[in-house]
């Protein structure tokens, strides 16, 4: 062993958006109390992605997991950890974590799935940590992946024109590197519950043909108070993040924050005093995608050769639960 610590460092990584593309004036012609111009206005958004009938959350964690494991150069067989941030498996048993290890032949893993709506990949992202600095596991494969258009109210444009499918993937390796997660913060308040959730579709209530009907079955949202919390929220995990890990807001080479909404992230910005050019926001192409939203940013930024060796990369999320996150990563 060396000098350095044994850190959880971001070997890889990989996304992957279905081939349907929705146009804000696709979703025009299915919620008529919306347009294109009012969306770009209020969200930021001007397409999505949306997946095919039968292509579930684990087809979609399975091609950006593979991409990752490329971009790492690490094997299924390799893998001993699939964590996936998901509010919409496949199906209750197996989880798509589960899934996903079958279709890539990661013989060797253990696999479960977490909910914590948007703010799940920084969920996933401690645990990955924490078993790295445990000596638990040395390779780990995080998979954002979210099906969340089947949940959409059409007549409901508040929620309607904002989320969307995708997968976004990382392979987390143990390094000695003095680099890597420096830290990671994650919080909950469940007394926000009535502010974004979907309370059907668990086992409180029986079935039956007429209940199938409710709205509790699509995704209720609050938005103006859920807008007031986010952005207090957000503020206050990046401010936190910067206070643990004993760095400026100059320090930050680049913020990768919750693509939930282009008005949060930019009012958040603002405020915290981060230069534009140091925010990464791809929500024009690819609305909310809940758990994947940060890990699919990610992979396009380094893709694009926006991250290099040492700098400081600052996530930070807040969803539904209510749930919230920030992690500081040496990459």
């Amino acid at each position: 062993m060396g000098d350095l610590p044994l850190r959880a460092c971001i070997k890889g990584t990989g996304s992957f958006l279905p081939e349907i593309v929705m146009t804000n004036k696709d979703v025009e012609a299915l919620c008529p109390t919306t347009n294109d111009e009012w969306i770009r206005k209020r969200t930021g958004i001007e397409q999505r992605h949306r997946s095919k009938d039968g292509e579930g959350s684990s087809v979609l964690a399975i091609e950006a997991a593979k991409l990752a494991m490329a971009d790492a150069g690490v094997t299924a067989e390799e893998i001993e950890c699939i964590i996936c941030p998901t509010v919409t498996p496949d199906q209750i048993s197996p989880c798509v974590s589960q899934l996903t290890q079958a279709g890539l032949g990661a013989v060797n893993a253990s696999a479960f799935d977490i909910n914590a709506a948007c703010s799940g990949f920084v969920y996933g992202l401690q645990a990955a940590d924490a078993f790295v600095r445990a000596g638990v596991y040395k390779t780990l494969l995080i998979i954002g992946a979210e099906t969340t258009m089947r949940l959409l109210n059409w007549e409901y444009r508040d929620t309607a024109v904002l989320f969307a499918d995708g997968a976004g993937a990382v392979v987390v390796v143990a390094e000695e590197y003095d680099g890597g997660v420096l830290m990671t913060n994650v919080g909950a308040d469940g007394t926000g519950e009535e502010l974004l959730s979907m309370p059907q579709g668990g086992f409180r209530h029986e079935r039956t043909p007429e209940n199938l009907e409710d709205e509790e079955w699509k995704i209720l949202m609050k938005g103006p108070e859920l807008y007031k919390r986010a952005v207090h929220i957000f503020e206050s995990e990046i401010r936190n993040a910067l206070k643990q890990g004993n760095v400026g807001v100059d320090d930050i080479d680049l913020f990768i924050p919750h693509q939930a909404n282009a008005r949060i992230i930019e009012t958040v910005r603002e405020r915290v005093g981060l230069p534009t050019e140091k925010c990464f926001v791809n929500i024009d192409h690819t609305g909310n995608t809940v758990a994947a939203s940060i890990p699919i940013a990610l992979d396009e930024a380094n893709k694009a050769g926006l991250i290099k060796k040492g700098d400081l990369v600052l996530f930070a999320a807040f969803g539904a639960g209510l749930t919230w996150g920030s992690a500081l990563i040496r990459w």
